[in-house]
């Protein structure tokens, strides 16, 4: 499959100077072409992520993908439209809490993730629990240096003091801190753009995999 990346830049590049009603209108059939070539990348990454987890295998890129428009409700940017696509690629839908791989284009911002975002408390504690009770294998995970190449840092939005219900003193209460269960690997626009991109994806997200297929065992319990 051909994939015309740039177009899915300068579009977005277009649109980040031009965030308004009657440039996007005018421009549609940009977006629409922008979107599909999106949505082509996306199904050569599902198709590349099915060779190692064949538990995307039948995933569709119209599935994993979300609405151009910002709901600006709640937010002092009022700018009507996202300046980034997303593809959100998981075996139990968008909206499962179960682990997956997200792909981030926005010029200057692109990313390969993933992870679970806002995960019930009961299931958080549960994650952490696991990780408490395994804490060897999840160091095995996470501080293997093919795993740290792409994902220094593990989790978001961390507590301060250790989460309720474990001992302060564990020497690993760092790892049961996160809120957010993720990881991110920021790369640069041209990584979208090598001849050798579907062996760079695959090589990042064989790495996340470990990560997420440890936090689902724990997760899946709950779906």
């Amino acid at each position: 499959m051909t994939m015309n990346i740039p177009v899915i830049f300068q579009f977005l590049k277009d649109l980040a100077a031009n965030n308004n009603r009657e440039w996007f209108n005018e421009h549609r059939e940009e977006y629409e072409i922008a979107r599909a070539e999106f949505d082509n990348l996306l199904s050569a990454i599902i198709s590349r992520i099915s060779l190692f987890d064949e538990s995307i295998r039948g995933v569709k890129a119209k599935d994993c993908t979300y609405r151009i428009y910002r709901d600006t409700r709640f937010s002092l940017d009022k700018t009507p439209y996202k300046i980034h696509f997303g593809g959100y690629i998981n075996a139990k839908g968008k909206k499962s809490n179960h682990c997956g791989y997200y792909v981030h284009l926005q010029n200057d911002s692109c990313m390969l993730a993933g992870g679970s975002l806002c995960l019930p408390s009961d299931i958080l504690k549960a994650v952490r629990q696991s990780i408490y009770d395994n804490i060897d294998e999840y160091r095995a995970i996470v501080e293997d240096p093919s795993f740290k190449k792409y994902f220094p840092v593990v989790g978001e939005d961390f507590l301060k003091t250790a989460p309720k219900g474990f001992p302060k003193d564990f020497k690993y209460i760092d790892y049961l801190k996160p809120k957010e269960f993720t990881c991110a690997h920021l790369v640069p626009d041209t990584f979208f753009l090598a001849p050798d991109l579907m062996e760079k994806v695959e090589d990042v997200f064989r790495q996340f995999k470990r990560f997420s297929d440890f936090i689902n065992f724990t997760i899946d319990d709950f779906e």
